[in-house]
């Protein structure tokens, strides 16, 4: 070609070199400017962690105190007394909840709430240490924390037999007063959350609005520069790019992408091929309707399969049990209520045990408790639950008819394995069936004589 007629490649060349270099100092900008933006949107997001996380705190420091005082209720273990004290007056996390959470004027709202659940949970705490005071003159304790002096007994309730005011004592922090006023903790905490998720999504609306505008200039930017570049494009496209976009297609409809092109991009398409087997294979395997029963919300026995695989038998008690005479009420009654007293009872397990507990309905009225993290020390502890479940449901609401259970206990420690361990848990809940129902028995040995 004539020079006089075209442009030549040198010139090409150069014009190529201006556009890239006029469009990526364009580039650079914005890009600086969207790297602003995002990491302003990305330190919202992290505050609006960390605020969630120092009210989940205070929810958690709630909670710890209730199962200290719980457990030292029941079974007058001064340890419990002093880990009660120490979390009060020492660890401070409900106090460094609040702290963390008082940023400036935009957190009052939740701030308001987050007072309204301190002031119950102090409100709480007295309840507490009036019942830990039954337990530590129950008990003949001389040497306790001088809070407790605070908390001077009635002269009716001073009066009582020792074990008369651990049964007072155990009543007082597991009544329905005392759980009302943890279900009021609660609500506050859901209204303290809700503010600050209104406070960070307004700002991630602000930050979002700048992020599209800057992206829109980028992109432009971008396709400027893509139309200057065309030839280089074409160089590369067969090898690199049109793998790299059919690979994009194939990942929006998730699905595995094509092993072709360079070899390089053959190796990146094997990597997350492999990556995404075991991401399905996870999802599969974690998915909720697969792990959970859908009339009452539990484990089912697949979930129960995936729990009983990974739990520690040292630290683990398995409870067995079903609803006495379940099969007449879903004769009387209809198995629609049957089925609603099958939720009852879900409902009062898991009011009973704690989040970390694991209930499990392996078929019909059989359910299956993992309470996890448990020392063998706590078998006055599970009296009590079981007895509380019993009491709720043989006063129903909503017209169901009263029920009961039977419980069969036992604790990781006396089996080699999981099969065992539901054996044995097994022949102790019928034992509690022998015995006449509406009971629980923990496994000694003598259930399979």
């Amino acid at each position: 070609m004539n020079a006089q007629k075209g442009i030549s490649l040198r010139v090409i060349q150069i014009c190529l070199v201006l556009i890239t270099a006029i469009v990526s100092g364009i580039m650079l900008f914005f890009t600086y400017r969207l790297t602003a933006t995002f990491l302003r949107l990305a330190a919202a997001t992290e505050e609006h962690i960390r605020l969630e996380k120092a009210a989940h705190e205070l929810m958690d420091a709630s909670d710890y105190l209730t199962e200290r005082v719980q457990r030292f209720t029941i079974s007058g273990d001064v340890r419990f007394l002093n880990e009660y004290i120490e979390e009060a007056f020492e660890e401070n996390r409900r106090e460094e909840a609040v702290e963390k959470m008082n940023i400036d004027e935009r957190t009052s709202a939740a701030m308001r709430q987050l007072r309204e659940a301190m002031s119950h949970s102090v409100d709480l705490m007295d309840r507490e240490y009036y019942a830990m005071r039954l337990v530590v003159e129950a008990m003949g304790y001389t040497d306790y924390p001088e809070i407790l002096n605070d908390y001077p007994l009635k002269d009716a309730d001073n009066a009582l037999a020792p074990e008369d005011k651990m049964r007072l004592a155990t009543t007082i922090v597991l009544d329905d007063a005392y759980y009302e006023k943890k279900d009021m903790i609660r609500n506050d905490m859901r209204e303290s959350l809700d503010e600050i998720d209104k406070l960070t999504h307004s700002i991630e609306n602000e930050e979002l609005a700048a992020l599209y505008r800057e992206r829109n200039i980028l992109f432009a930017a971008v396709l400027i520069q893509v139309l200057s570049i065309l030839l280089m494009v074409l160089l590369t496209s067969v090898l690199g790019v049109r793998p790299v976009l059919k690979a994009v297609d194939r990942i929006k409809a998730d699905s595995p992408i094509p092993e072709v092109g360079a070899n390089e991009f053959r190796y990146l398409a094997r990597a997350y091929n492999k990556m995404y087997a075991t991401y399905k294979k996870s999802v599969e395997r974690l998915n909720f309707k697969a792990s959970h029963d859908e009339l009452t919300g539990a484990y089912n026995r697949a979930g129960y399969d995936v729990l009983v695989s990974g739990i520690d038998l040292n630290i683990t008690y398995m409870m067995l049990l079903d609803v006495d005479n379940f099969k007449s009420i879903n004769d009387t009654y209809g198995h629609e209520v049957g089925d609603k007293v099958l939720i009852k009872l879900v409902q009062e397990m898991k009011n009973a045990f704690r989040d970390d507990d694991y209930i499990c309905r392996l078929g019909g009225d059989e359910f299956v408790v993992l309470m996890v993290h448990s020392g063998r020390m706590e078998k006055r502890l599970i009296e009590a639950k079981i007895e509380q479940i019993n009491r709720e449901l043989e006063n129903p609401e909503n017209g169901l008819p009263p029920v009961s259970i039977s419980v069969g206990v036992v604790h990781g420690s006396e089996a080699k394995d999981v099969t065992s361990l539901f054996e044995k848990s097994d022949a102790a809940m019928y034992e509690s069936k022998r015995q006449g129902k509406h009971t629980y028995t923990f496994y000694t040995g003598k259930q399979e004589e």
